[in-house]
């Protein structure tokens, strides 16, 4: 009688175990679709701005997006939501966006994710982190590098373009970039509250 006792006992047990890291995974899984939902946000905000005005003025214009724009989009995604939303890259274009540790870390996990086999467009990387000021929800997405971002960011930029990088970005760091390379990726911290 005692083995049954034990054996039903470590089934509760257990079973309590399992149903609180089911929980667990869900919260986190909820989490997860939450923030890629404002990551799509941001993305789709970016993409939209650097459109218009490619189709306005071409690749110049597109640089000035991305040196007054993107910033001002991100600052504005994260006071809508109280998170703190950028990107970041190994290649910096802005050393305003120059990954922290974490990010650093991430970025080359990716690579080698990258040179596994793994595809760009489905690198992600989440974790709750302990900061100073408590703990924290870690996010990051990677950027694959399309086809228009080489104009930019490719082998081959126009010299009035690359004139015009030049003076906006003088340590730039963001060319040379092939299609499926990882660009950088879009990043998010937010409170945990």
């Amino acid at each position: 009688m005692k083995k049954s006792t034990s054996a039903a006992l470590a089934l509760i047990l257990f079973g309590g175990i399992l149903t609180q890291t089911s929980s667990a995974m869900a919260g986190d899984e909820a989490l997860r679709a939450e923030t890629r939902k404002v990551v799509k946000e941001f993305a789709g905000e970016l993409k939209a701005t650097l459109q218009s005005a490619m189709k306005a003025g071409g690749p110049e214009s597109a640089i000035t997006v991305c040196n007054q724009a993107a910033p001002a989009i991100a600052r504005g995604i994260s006071e809508k939501y109280g998170w703190e939303i950028g990107r970041t890259s190994l290649r910096l274009r802005n050393p305003a966006n120059a990954p922290d540790e974490w990010e650093r870390k991430v970025l080359e996990d990716f690579e080698r994710r990258k040179a596994a086999g793994e595809p760009v467009q489905k690198l992600e990387h989440a974790e709750v982190v302990q900061t100073d000021h408590g703990k924290v929800y870690r996010y990051m997405k990677a950027i694959p590098t399309g086809k228009v971002c080489l104009t930019c960011h490719g082998t081959n930029i126009q010299p009035a373009l690359a004139k015009r990088i030049k003076t906006l970005y003088p340590e730039d760091k963001a060319t040379g970039f092939r299609p499926g390379d990882i660009r950088g990726a879009f990043t998010v911290i937010r409170p945990m509250n």
